[in-house]
């Protein structure tokens, strides 16, 4: 198994200890360990069926674990539901854009915005600094353009921005990013990596779970491996693609 130096696992962001979870007799994560350092681009590959999602669900809330814990910001999260979470700084987009299809693009950065920044305690956007948010927001995804027009006039790269702004709503100290590139052309793939760089750059640590893998390598300080709920590898992009057991057991060449 490739392994990362220690001094890269200092002071992680999000720490994961011997997590499992199982449906009924199936065995989803089977004991795995994960540190992810703040200000890290992770990468998170594995077949289908190896636990990719089943983690992120239990990192974000919308599972519960049944043995091992998460720590988050120096804080155990177990038993923590999702928006609770999502206040602590976690944000996940998805595979699947969902937005508010009766309202415009600004409108579905407003409503995040409005929820989390709004929600926290002694915290309160003015309608100006919540319209100056937002278009930042846009802006960042090169969506500013497009702000007053409905999210059935995007393009299917334009709603995978539009989630990924929507994510950024909440003001993340981790962003996971769930296939935000699936079904996209080479340019368009090249247009999310540069963008998931940009948001890193901004500070924002990323999770990100991909199948395309140049999009994978270009992302990524690191990568790590599931495969059938466990750990194999984790590691540089370079050195883990060329490990013998993730060779057979996921690129199967």
């Amino acid at each position: 198994m490739s392994q990362v130096t220690s001094d890269t696992m200092t002071a992680p962001l999000l720490h994961i200890d011997q997590l499992g979870k199982r449906f009924g007799g199936f065995v989803a994560l089977d004991g795995v360990d994960l540190s992810v350092p703040k200000g890290q681009r992770l990468g998170l590959i594995g077949p289908n069926g190896s636990g990719k999602s089943t983690l992120v669900n239990c990192i974000c809330g919308t599972l519960q674990n049944e043995t091992g814990s998460v720590t988050f910001d120096g804080q155990k999260i177990d038993g923590m539901v999702a928006h609770q979470r999502t206040h602590h700084g976690l944000a996940r987009s998805f595979q699947l854009p969902r937005p508010f299809r009766s309202m415009t693009v600004a409108q579905n950065i407003r409503v995040p915005l409005l929820y989390t920044v709004n929600a926290r305690a002694g915290t309160h956007l003015s309608h100006s600094e919540l319209d100056d948010r937002c278009m930042e927001l846009l802006k960042l995804v090169t969506l500013d353009a497009k702000a007053g027009k409905y999210t059935t006039d995007l393009t299917q790269v334009e709603m995978r921005k539009l989630e990924l702004a929507r994510a950024m709503a909440a003001e993340p100290k981790l962003l996971i990013a769930d296939e935000s590139m699936a079904g996209l052309s080479h340019s368009e793939v090249e247009d999310i990596v540069a963008l998931l760089i940009r948001m890193n750059e901004r500070g924002v640590t990323i999770i990100m779970i991909e199948h395309i893998m140049r999009a994978v390598m270009t992302f990524s300080q690191r990568l790590v491996v599931l495969v059938s709920g466990k750990k194999i590898a984790d590691g540089r992009p370079e050195d883990v693609i060329q490990d013998k057991e993730v060779v057979g057991a996921y690129l199967g060449q």
